[in-house]
Parts: structure tokens; sequence; C-alpha cells
């Protein structure tokens, strides 16, 4: 099946016109999997299934993370890959495990449209500038998890944000822009899993700073969430799990109450 090219990468945030609604599925040996800081992990369908259906429901791309990225996990989730190129015709990005060239370049040449990488790029930022140069900027996508304190300094984590690190959100996420990312994929811990909204002010700030586009995740628990998002946060697109895997917010719902409120998506 032939995917939908997407705007996206390389083209910067003044091209990004149409807003995006991003489903999260989290994948652990084969199967789309819930928790909450990857306690009380229970399966929530199949990830073929899954992905199919949001696509018929009208959500524009997919993130796929595989949250056990071990050496035997990653041959899985490269065949599982696969297969989601196989049924899919969105663009969908797959994630976690990936530290080298040949990593990015199994799930690519599998049919992902892009790569997410995270903890691999913090311990080794020159990864973003190798991955851009071998595939293209419009291929990368860096994800940050990062915690906020009292001060509001937000300092940059690493495994599921489980571990603080000596970068700071804003600085890092110009630092990987300008080693050649081709969106930013921004979580608050302090909002994850809480859904009540997404971290608007770090996210405007962050497309004050930025030209590339970014994705917001962490706190959607709402339909307004998305429009304040997208109105407040300035974010390209929203990403969220749970409220799709539970049908609490349908797609097609949310893109009519956006529209309605005068969001522009696809």
């Amino acid at each position: 099946m032939i995917r939908t090219p997407s705007l996206r990468g390389g083209l910067g945030r003044g091209f990004m016109l149409a807003k995006r609604i991003i489903p999260c599925l989290d994948i652990r040996n084969g199967h789309t999997v819930k928790g909450i800081n990857f306690v009380n992990i229970q399966e929530v369908g199949d990830p073929v299934e899954l992905g199919a259906k949001y696509a018929a429901d009208g959500a524009d791309e997919l993130v796929f993370l595989d949250i056990t990225a071990t050496h035997e996990g990653r041959k899985t989730f490269v065949e599982l890959v696969k297969r989601i190129a196989a049924h899919l015709n969105i663009p969908f990005t797959v994630g976690g495990g990936i530290s080298e060239i040949g990593d990015a370049e199994k799930l690519l040449s599998a049919g992902a449209d892009k790569i997410s990488i995270n903890s691999s790029a913090v311990r080794n930022p020159k990864l973003i500038d190798d991955l851009a140069l071998n595939f293209g900027s419009q291929f990368v996508v860096v994800a940050i998890d990062a915690r906020g304190d009292e001060r509001n300094y937000w300092t940059v984590t690493v495994n599921g944000g489980r571990i603080p690190t000596d970068k700071e959100l804003f600085s890092w996420a110009k630092e990987a822009e300008d080693r050649g990312a081709g969106e930013i994929l921004f979580t608050s811990m302090n909002h994850d899993g809480t859904k009540n909204g997404f971290a608007n002010e770090q996210l405007a700030q962050i497309a004050g700073l930025l030209k590339i586009p970014i994705i917001a995740s962490g706190g959607a628990g709402k339909m307004d969430h998305f429009l304040d998002v997208f109105t407040k946060g300035k974010a390209d697109a929203g990403l969220a799990a749970s409220i799709f895997h539970y049908n609490e917010i349908p797609i097609p719902v949310l893109k009519k109450y956006l529209r309605e409120n005068g969001i522009v998506v696809r």
C-alpha cells in the first residue's frame, strides 16, 4: 500500500498550516500496551489493527515506540514495522533503541517514514548530525522528556523521565535543531498522565526559539486541551495515547471540534 507523504521536517514551522493529531502506540513484544511510568502495563490491542483504525478515523500520523528495545525486541519490532507499513496509508514514526545508523536504516527500510531518538541523542548528540546527514532532517524526530521545578528550570531526562541529565530543555531543543533534527517531540513529565492539559507555556517558548515543527505530548485529557495547545502552545501537532486507545475522545469528534473553533486540521 502506498502511504500518503506528509508535510514535515525541513519545510519549517511556517509551512505547517494544518495542525496534526497523532496517536502514540507503545509497543512491547509486538503488542500495544499502556501504563504510567512503565507501571501497571496492560495490553490494549494489536498495533497493526489499532494503527489501521486510527488511520481510518482521520489520524494524520502515528508514532510507534518500542519500549523494550532489547536486541531480540529490535528484531521483532523490525518485522512489526513491515506489517504496519503494509497496512497504513498515513505516515508513521518509530522509536526506541535507536543508537546508531544501522538501527535507523533497518526501520526506515522496513517502511517507517521517520525515526525518533531520545535518550541516545542526549548521550551522543552527534547521532542527530549523523542521522540527518545520512537520511535527511525530514526523517529525524528528536524526542525530549523534561521535568520542570518550582524555579521553572526544565531538566532534560532519559529512561522514560526517570533519570535527570545536565541538559536544559530550551538549549537542548535548539541544539537538536542546529544539529539537523527535523522535528521536536516535547513531553512534559510534569503533565504526562495527568490529563490536565499540555505544557503550553513551555511549548510556546520552544516555538519562539525554533523554526522546525513541534509535537506536543503529555497532559491531553479533553478536547479543549488540543485547542489550547494549538493556540496558546503554538504546537504544530498534538500527541496522545490513552484517550485514543480507550476511545475517550474519538478523532473525528476532536477534529470537528477543532474546525468549529477555527483550527485548520486535515
